[in-house]
Formats: C-alpha cells, sequence, structure tokens
C-alpha cells in the first residue's frame, strides 16, 4: 500500500510539473509572438517622421526663387540714362496731311533704336513710354485731337509689332496745340504733323 500511495504522488507530483511545464512554454510562446506587432508600429511611427523633412526642404527652394526673381520697378541712372539717349537719337515719325497711316520714312523713323529700346524696356515691366500725336494748325481744334490720336495709336502699334509690351505705351494726342514750327507754310505743317516718344513720368 504504501509503494502504491508513493508512486501515486510520484505520478501526481509528475503530472503537476507537466502541467506546470506546459503552461509555462505557453506563455513564452504568447509572449514571443506578440512582440512583431509593437514592432510593426514603431516602424511606422518612424516611418512618418522621415517623410516630413523629404516635403519641408522641397518647399524652401520655391520660396527663395520667388523672392530672387523680383524684377525692379525702375531702372537704374545708368540704363536711364541710355533709354534717353535712344529716345533722343529715334526721330519723330511724320504723316501725311489729313492722314494717319505710317509712311515708309515713318517706319524707318520707328525702326531706329527701336530693338534695342524694347530689349531694354522688357526687363522694366512697370516702365512706361508715351507717344505723342501731333498736327498742323489746319482743322478744327476737335478734329486734329482725333487725328493726333489716330497717328500716335499707329505708331503704338507698329512698335508693338516689335516686341514692346502694349502696357508699357501710352498715348496722348495734343492736336496742334504745340507746334515746332509756327510758319504757315507747308514746310513747317509737315514738321508738325508727326508722332513724338517719351518717357512717361514715373
Amino acid at each position: 500500500m504504501k509503494k502504491q500511495t508513493t508512486n501515486s504522488r510520484i505520478l501526481i507530483l509528475l503530472s503537476a510539473a507537466l502541467i506546470m511545464a506546459a503552461v509555462g512554454c505557453t506563455k513564452k510562446n504568447v509572449a514571443k509572438n506578440t512582440p512583431p506587432a509593437p514592432q510593426a508600429a514603431a516602424q511606422t511611427a518612424q516611418a512618418a517622421p522621415q517623410q516630413a523633412p523629404t516635403q519641408r526642404p522641397a518647399a524652401r527652394p520655391q520660396q527663395q526663387a520667388a523672392s530672387n526673381n523680383t524684377t525692379p520697378r525702375y531702372p537704374d541712372a545708368k540704363t536711364q540714362a541710355r533709354i534717353d539717349q535712344l529716345l533722343a537719337r529715334i526721330e519723330d515719325a511724320y504723316f501725311d496731311y489729313n492722314q494717319h497711316a505710317l509712311r515708309p520714312d515713318a517706319i524707318t523713323a520707328l525702326q531706329s533704336d527701336s530693338s534695342e529700346l524694347r530689349d531694354i524696356i522688357v526687363q522694366y515691366p512697370t516702365y512706361k513710354l508715351t507717344i505723342e500725336g501731333h498736327c498742323d494748325e489746319r482743322g478744327s481744334e476737335a478734329y486734329n485731337l482725333a487725328l493726333g490720336d489716330a497717328r500716335a495709336k499707329a505708331a503704338k502699334d507698329y512698335l508693338v509689332q516689335v516686341g514692346i509690351s502694349t502696357n508699357q505705351l501710352a498715348v496722348v494726342s495734343y492736336g496742334k496745340d504745340k507746334p515746332i514750327c509756327d510758319e504757315h507754310d507747308e514746310a513747317c505743317w509737315q514738321k508738325n504733323r508727326r508722332i513724338h516718344i517719351v518717357a512717361s513720368a514715373n
């Protein structure tokens, strides 16, 4: 009986040990299997901060480029002096009596130095030129104001074709109010039928 009792106790103890070992293994397996989820979350969390720095530097160069491309409003003193020289060298364009169409000699006059002038002022979009239209003394004040305006617009259209922006060209008509010659003959009248280009007042 003692041997059976002892054997029974040994079997019970072995069974208990096996059960505890099985439970311990199960806990260890569970513990081993659970860590990958936090690691994946950690990798996702690490991936998110890495994306932000790659996006921020891309925006900064664009902002710097925009600030570096600011166009000056007006030419400096040296450039303005060159513009004044070109305007002084561009001869007045003359017109036939009662006409506003550009004659061949008027086109030649406008061609003189207009390309260089265009290449300069295109760099200063806010810089403007004014084209003045003039007439001789014959005809009414209202008629000559309209004719002078048509002459100035004809010259403007030509300069736009050369490549000067229409936004940089203003027109004004003085009609017969600002003659450069006061004689009452055709030679004098021809001098007064003209357009003249000046830098606009800023």
